[in-house]
C-alpha cells in the first residue's frame, strides 16, 4: 500500500501528447484513507509561442490561451513543480483515463524539460495507477454501491462527469482540472468503502510482476479480462488466453478472445494470420472475422482477474459458458 495517492488531472491544448501542451494541471493527495492530507493544487501553464492551440479543446475546457498566458507560469515552473509532487517517494499517482491520456503529457513534458519521463512511475516505491479500467471491472464483478448512469442506448456510461452526477460527487464544472480531481477521488471513495477487498487486489494490478504472473503463458489459463477494447454488450469484459509475450515488447502479452473460434487461428498460416489481423473489417471475405487476438500491457495496470477466483454468479452475469470456455483454452494448448 502506498504511503498516499496523488490524484491528479488535466486540461491540455490539443489530443497529442508530442504536438501539444498542457493548458492547466490539478492536483489532490491523500493518505491511504482517501483522505486529503495536503492542499490542492492547480495552475495554468502558459501557451508556447511556436504551437497554437486546438479550437475544439479550447472549447471544451474553456481554457483560452490568452487566459492561460496571463494567469499561467512557464512550462518549465510547471514541470518543477509536478516533478517535485510526482517524485515524492511512496506516491501512487492516478488519474481516470490517466494511463492513456495525462500520463503520455506528462512523460513527454518531463523529457522535454529535461527530466527523466519514467523515473517519478518507479522511484522509491512509486507506481502509477487508473481508475477507469478499475471501475469498469466493479461494474462488471461487484457492481453493489455505485450508481451507474445509462446512455441512451442502454449501455453504462464510464464518462467522469455522468458518474459524478449520478453519485454526487461532483464539485464545480466538468472539464475543470481541480473539479475532475475531486470527482475522481468521489468515485475512489465510493469504490474503497463498498468493495474494500476488490480495491485491494486492483491495487496489487499496479504491479506488472504481478499482472504477468496471472498471463502466464507457460500455464496458459483463462484469465478475465477488462478493457473499453471490448463492446459495453459484454460488460467491456473478455475471457482470453495468454499465448506468447510480444516478440519486441516483453510488457506485452499476447491473448486470444475466448469468444471467438479458435479452430480459425489454429488453421491458418502466419502470413494469412497477418493478414487478417492488420485488415480493416469492410475489406475482410464475407462471413470472415477479424483473428480475435488482442495485446494487454503488463505495465498499464491491466483490469484481470484470475479464472479460478470468478463464481457462478460472475459467469452468469457476464454471460460467458464456463465450460466452452475451458475447452477453447484446451484447444489452443494443445
Amino acid at each position: 500500500m502506498p504511503d498516499s495517492f496523488l490524484f491528479y488531472d488535466l486540461e491540455t491544448f490539443g489530443q497529442d501528447p508530442r504536438r501539444t501542451r498542457i493548458a492547466q494541471f490539478a492536483a489532490v493527495r491523500t493518505d491511504a484513507q482517501l483522505r486529503m492530507i495536503e492542499e490542492p493544487i492547480s495552475f495554468f501553464v502558459q501557451p508556447a509561442d511556436d504551437l497554437l492551440p486546438s479550437p475544439y479543446a479550447t472549447m471544451v475546457t474553456g481554457i483560452t490561451p490568452q487566459h492561460a498566458l496571463r494567469e499561467g507560469v512557464t512550462e518549465a515552473e510547471a514541470f518543477s513543480r509536478i516533478a517535485e509532487q510526482m517524485g515524492r517517494p511512496q506516491t501512487c499517482t492516478l488519474g481516470y483515463n490517466s494511463i492513456r491520456f495525462d500520463d503520455e503529457f506528462i512523460r513527454c513534458g518531463l523529457f522535454r524539460n529535461f527530466y527523466d519521463p519514467y523515473e517519478r512511475e518507479w522511484r522509491g516505491g512509486n507506481s502509477r495507477w487508473d481508475l477507469l479500467d478499475v471501475l469498469r471491472l466493479v461494474h462488471a464483478l461487484r457492481p453493489d454501491g455505485i450508481v451507474w448512469p445509462q446512455r441512451e442506448d442502454g449501455a453504462t456510461s464510464f464518462k467522469l462527469e455522468h458518474l459524478a452526477d449520478a453519485n454526487d460527487v461532483r464539485e464545480g464544472d466538468a472539464h475543470e482540472a481541480l473539479s475532475d480531481v475531486y470527482a475522481t477521488i468521489g468515485m475512489a471513495r465510493k469504490f474503497q468503502q463498498h468493495q474494500p477487498r476488490l480495491w485491494d487486489y486492483a491495487l496489487r494490478l499496479r504491479d506488472k510482476r504481478f499482472a504477468a504472473s496471472l498471463l502466464d503463458v507457460i500455464a496458459m489459463q483463462p484469465v478475465l479480462h477488462i478493457s473499453q477494447r471490448y463492446p459495453a454488450s459484454r460488460l467491456c469484459a473478455a475471457a482470453v488466453l495468454p499465448l506468447t509475450r510480444h516478440p519486441r515488447i516483453d510488457s506485452r502479452v499476447i491473448v486470444f478472445d475466448l469468444e471467438g473460434d479458435p479452430e480459425v487461428l489454429l488453421r491458418l498460416s502466419p502470413d494469412d494470420i497477418a493478414d487478417r489481423l492488420y485488415i480493416r473489417a469492410a475489406d475482410l471475405p464475407e462471413g470472415e472475422q477479424r483473428i480475435p487476438l488482442k495485446e494487454v500491457h503488463l505495465n498499464k495496470s491491466p483490469a484481470l482477474v484470475a479464472w479460478q477466483h470468478l463464481r457462478a454468479a460472475d459467469f452468469e452475469r457476464l454471460g460467458v459458458d464456463h465450460d466452452a470456455v475451458v475447452a477453447k483454452a484446451a484447444r489452443l494448448r494443445a
